[in-house]
C-alpha cells in the first residue's frame, strides 16, 4: 500500500517536475515611441513572445495627437510607433503574428487598410478590425499586437 502511494505521488508530481520555467516578464520602453497615458507598459516581452499595448496617433515627442487627422496619418502614426517598440525589444514587424484594429468609424476601414498593408507588405499578420466607438483623445484608431519568433 505504501509503494503504491509512493508512486501515487510520483505520478502526480511528474508534470511539475518536468514543466519548464516560467520567464520573467521584461517591461519595454523606448522614447521613440509614446509614454504611456495609463498603468500600462509599452510592451512586455515574455521569452520570445513580445505583447503590444494599444498605440494611437500619439507624437512621441510631444505625447500629444497629431495635428494631421486623417485616417490615413493616424494609421501610419500608430504603425510607426509599434514599430519603434517591436524594434526596440529586437523584433522586426515582421515578426508580428496577430493585431487587433479598433476602429471609432468602420466606414474608415479602406482607407485605414491601405496603410496598413504598407507595414505588412508579405505574410500580414492574423488581424480583428471592430469599430469601438469612442477611443482614448478621441483616436480614430488603436491597434495592439503580439509579435513571436
Amino acid at each position: 500500500m505504501t509503494a503504491r502511494l509512493a508512486l501515487l505521488l510520483l505520478a502526480l508530481a511528474t508534470p511539475a517536475l518536468v514543466q519548464p520555467a516560467r520567464s520573467q516578464p521584461q517591461v519595454i520602453s523606448t522614447p521613440d515611441s509614446p509614454a504611456a497615458i495609463g498603468p500600462y507598459s509599452q510592451a512586455l516581452r515574455v521569452g520570445n513572445t513580445l505583447y503590444l499595448a494599444g498605440q494611437i496617433a500619439l507624437d512621441p515627442a510631444t505625447n500629444q495627437m497629431i495635428s494631421d487627422r486623417s485616417i490615413e496619418a493616424e494609421t501610419r502614426r500608430v504603425l510607426d510607433n509599434l514599430k519603434a517598440v517591436v524594434e526596440a525589444a529586437g523584433f522586426r514587424m515582421s515578426d508580428i503574428v496577430t493585431t487587433t484594429v479598433f476602429m471609432a468609424d468602420l466606414n474608415e476601414f479602406a482607407r485605414m487598410n491601405a496603410v496598413y498593408a504598407t507595414y505588412f507588405p508579405t505574410n500580414p499578420p492574423a488581424r480583428a478590425t471592430v469599430q469601438a466607438g469612442r477611443l482614448p483623445r478621441d483616436a480614430k484608431v488603436e491597434i495592439v499586437g503580439i509579435a513571436a519568433r
